[in-house]
């Protein structure tokens, strides 16, 4: 199996929350949505079931603990998760904090509206937040 290594896009658009056993948990960079994305650090995977199965089921694990998290963080209405992979395709999961209010509401978060960046030291009070969450 090829090393592991993050798309630079995924890296880019985001910044590092902490590292799970599996997966390295990332804060996307957009104020918009609270938005975390997991991806399973193993390298050559583009779909869930190119896990081999103890990992999909550690990865579902890892989904809903950062769901569990980022709910209670954020207080908000709903989590969505998902998978998508069209714009990169290295494995990749999305749990989006959602809110009535939000820019997209109903609709899914892509492409809704453009990526706002976070007020100054919000995203850092966030990962902190968020950090201390996943090592209790």
């Amino acid at each position: 199996m090829k090393a592991f290594d993050i798309n630079p896009r995924l890296e880019g658009d985001s910044l590092f929350v902490a590292d799970l056993p599996l997966c390295a948990v990332r804060l996307m960079k957009d104020a918009n949505y609270p938005w975390l994305m997991l991806i399973p650090r193993r390298g050559d995977l583009i779909e869930i079931i190119d896990l081999p199965e103890e990992d999909q089921q550690q990865l579902m694990r890892e989904i809903a603990l950062a769901s569990r998290i980022l709910k209670a963080a954020t207080d908000c209405e709903k989590i969505n998760v998902g998978a998508i992979g069209n714009m990169v395709s290295q494995l990749h999961v999305h749990v989006v904090a959602r809110f009535r209010e939000d820019a997209a509401w109903p609709a899914p978060v892509w492409g809704a509206v453009p990526a706002t960046a976070y007020e100054s030291g919000k995203a850092e009070r966030l990962i902190a937040t968020l950090q201390d969450a996943f090592t209790a």
